[in-house]
């Protein structure tokens, strides 16, 4: 089997999500977030983000959660390499219908199981919109880095980033140690290209318990300029939407954000101007706190809490699949090199010109959960 390594070639396609509450998603999508809507049908709706035909499909369904998410790989010779790679761990795969990859825009689609439950899509061609787009945006970075990055809370997260080794070639960019109301989480940043992480994954330290509904805690895509962030984020408090975290700068990949809930129950962030790395002079590091400012939680009730507990309680009855075929024993944390940062600007990096940050944006006042029927 060829193993010259795929890293580079690999970058975040699109992403599916499965609900029902397709009039909110409406609103969300196109009115706050600013995104181009495509509605092919009641139970069928795009997103598009720049030219690509689809970056986010939501399909009908019970779930309120994502179910996919497609990875766009550049050439034919990585896209056989992975799927020789898969099957020969004797994981099953599943060519694309010509209608599934119609839906979502690309060709050539393959799909294999993924961690906790998501399925895993590549496929080579995305095709390209011929109708202009129409947004409140001005545009949002996609091109060589994908379109953004997914976060996904695990109890295996050893586990977890075999997988996305062994699939893909990920490599470890850092790890971030926060303590949130007394209990210590661990993240690990995972690339695939030049973006600082297409993945991340979080797990709580010393206890096998996973404090989020969904599937994924929250995704990301990132603003062309800082303007649109500042008013994608007025257009989310004035329309109603829940704020989770305020507007705040990140300590590993500096990039200025802030988080809104979507109507699915999972968090959508929006983010401007993250370093990207140089292969070449990149080290890991642990950083210490998620934020070197802001991000604060908005609207945050001892109710909203002790759901998150339960949650988390009723996490230790569930068994975490996997997929060890392609998740082995694991990669821990141990054998990692890695400094405490604490210097901002330790690192090599590159930024855009202009990325002074000014000290704005307050917090919106909380807003009343949305229970419309869609």
């Amino acid at each position: 089997m060829n193993t010259t390594s795929v890293f580079g070639a690999v970058h975040l396609g699109y992403i599916v999500v499965e609900t029902n509450r397709f009039t909110d998603w409406r609103r969300f999508g196109t009115d706050a977030i600013g995104m181009h809507r495509d509605d092919l049908s009641r139970d069928l709706m795009r997103f598009r983000i720049d030219e690509h035909a689809c970056r986010f499909l939501l399909q009908r369904g019970p779930a309120e959660d994502v179910t996919a998410i497609g990875w766009h790989i550049d050439d034919h010779a990585s896209f056989d390499q992975i799927e020789a790679r898969i099957r020969a761990h004797g994981v099953p795969v599943v060519r694309g219908s010509d209608e599934e990859a119609a839906l979502r825009g690309v060709e050539r689609l393959l799909r294999f199981p993924g961690p906790k439950g998501i399925a895993q899509e590549i496929y080579t061609t995305p095709l390209i919109a011929d109708e202009p787009l129409r947004m409140l945006s001005s545009g949002w970075v996609t091109g060589d880095a994908g379109m953004g990055h997914v976060a996904i809370t695990s109890t295996k997260p050893a586990l977890m980033r075999s997988y996305y080794n062994t699939v893909f070639d990920a490599r470890l960019t850092d790890y971030i140690d926060e303590t949130i109301s007394g209990v210590k989480i661990k993240i690990r940043f995972l690339r695939v290209n030049e973006r600082h992480h297409s993945i991340a994954i979080a797990a709580v330290r010393g206890l096998p318990i996973d404090p989020i509904r969904t599937r994924v805690q929250h995704l990301n895509i990132q603003t062309a300029a800082l303007d649109d962030l500042a008013q994608s984020y007025e257009r989310v408090c004035e329309l109603g939407f829940d704020m989770a975290l305020s507007v705040g700068r990140h300590t590993n990949d500096k990039e200025l954000s802030y988080y809104a809930r979507t109507p699915s129950g999972f968090e959508w962030e929006i983010g401007w101007n993250p370093i990207v790395i140089d292969e070449s002079t990149w080290e890991p590091s642990t950083h210490q706190g998620i934020s070197i400012w802001g991000h604060k939680p908005v609207g945050q009730t001892i109710v909203d809490r002790l759901d998150q507990f339960r949650v988390g309680a009723r996490s230790l009855l569930r068994v975490e699949n996997t997929v060890p075929a392609l998740s082995g024993t694991g990669l821990p944390d141990s054998l990692d090199q890695t400094y405490t940062a604490s210097v901002p600007g330790r690192h090599s990096q590159r930024r855009a010109s202009g990325s002074r940050t000014p000290p704005w944006l307050g917090l919106c006042p909380p807003s009343p959960r949305t229970r419309r029927k869609s």
